[in-house]
């Protein structure tokens, strides 16, 4: 009776694990619904993996199901002792040869995709006039930020990563504080962002998988590096290549734009922005240089998704505004260690704040 109740004490555990899991697979976020070349490869890639994992457990259940059934001691006897194989040499070479094939199975492919990859000679190809036919973007990992630079077309952004779809896209990945780790889980694998060294690697967005996660992917840092690292999140926007120029002509045409402001209130809010020098950590310029401010450039902050890549903006202009609020009053306790802190009332009036916080949600940029 006891050893019955442990049996079944293994099914809420298999419950538990089912329900856990079924929160698993969106196609926005999950490396087992890949969506683009190189994530296609690395998936097939694993599923060789695991197809010669099962093969594997597979042989040895029927191997030990086998000596089970057929050498039971209550159908032979006490003393049957079945023929021995010690020393059997095609035994040894059939389990030394077996294990080495797999690995081969499995080693080659594995060699060859890593070099595939890895080649990024493609960044440095140029057309006729001299231009860089590739686009290339430039990843800047921060405490606990992301900054985007396409240096070819003098563009600055933070948090929202934009691309086009259907082409490779290339990846410069630095850091400049401590290692962070570049991972788009359901476009590729993830690629350190060091200190002292750039990587170079390349995605492909596929448009038709795009399009089913409604050109929105989820991105994280993969690598431990502080209290606030498991909310160093940023989105990926995807669009065709021709809404991506008119993305990249819009963020030009900012740049080159006089200020205007759409009211007497923003207009008051930018005043707040300078009197409490957030313009010393964040550019409003998307065309700004990249690396040149220690804080997020904020040119098109109002059209983000998520404020501080973490609340989301989407239900309404009021939820915008109040997550806007919230990061400011709260930054250091909804994203702990961050170099920006909170302003409690003494700091900033809530006057001001509302002030601020239109100011904030009138950077626009582009709108499709």
């Amino acid at each position: 009776m006891k050893n019955g109740l442990k049996k079944w004490r293994f099914l809420p555990l298999v419950a538990a694990m089912a329900f856990i899991l079924s929160g698993c697979g969106e196609p926005f976020l999950s490396t087992l619904q890949p969506a683009g070349e190189v994530a296609q490869k690395q998936f097939n890639l694993m599923m060789l993996s695991v197809a010669i994992m099962v093969l594997v457990i597979i042989v040895v259940a029927i191997v030990y199901v086998i000596a089970v059934t057929k050498f039971r001691r209550s159908k032979l006897g006490e003393d049957f002792i079945p023929k021995q194989v010690e020393g059997s040499h095609r035994l040894e070479v059939i389990w030394t040869v077996i294990p080495i094939i797999l690995l081969l199975i499995l080693a080659v492919p594995t060699v060859a995709l890593t070099f595939e990859l890895g080649d990024t000679q493609g960044m440095e190809v140029e057309d006729e006039e001299g231009s860089r036919e590739a686009l290339v973007i430039d990843v800047r990992a921060n405490l606990y930020w992301w900054e985007f630079s396409y240096p070819d077309q003098g563009v600055v952004t933070a948090q929202d990563l934009v691309v086009p779809t259907d082409q490779n896209v290339y990846f410069n990945v630095i850091a400049s504080d401590v290692k962070h780790s570049f991972w788009i889980p359901a476009v590729g694998g993830k690629i350190d962002t060091n200190v002292d060294n750039m990587n170079t690697f390349y995605l492909n967005f596929d448009g038709e998988k795009a399009e089913e996660a409604n050109n929105l992917f989820y991105g994280k840092c993969a690598e431990l590096c502080g209290p606030s690292h498991a909310l160093m999140d940023f989105k990926v926007q995807t669009m065709s290549q021709e809404d991506f120029d008119g993305w990249i002509a819009a963020m030009q045409e900012a740049g080159e734009a006089e200020q205007n402001f759409e009211s007497d209130t923003v207009a008051d809010g930018f005043a707040v922005f300078e009197e409490q020098g957030c313009i010393g950590c964040h550019a409003t310029n998307p065309t700004q240089g990249a690396g040149t401010s220690p804080g997020p450039n904020l040119a098109s902050f109002g059209e983000r998704s998520y404020t501080a890549g973490i609340l989301d903006n989407e239900d309404s202009d009021e939820v915008h505004a109040e997550n806007i609020k919230n990061w400011i009053r709260n930054a250091d306790v909804l994203k702990p260690g961050n170099t920006m802190g909170g302003y409690n009332e003494d700091d900033l009036s809530d006057e001001d704040l509302d002030a601020l916080t239109e100011y904030l949600m009138s950077l626009k940029v582009y709108s499709e």
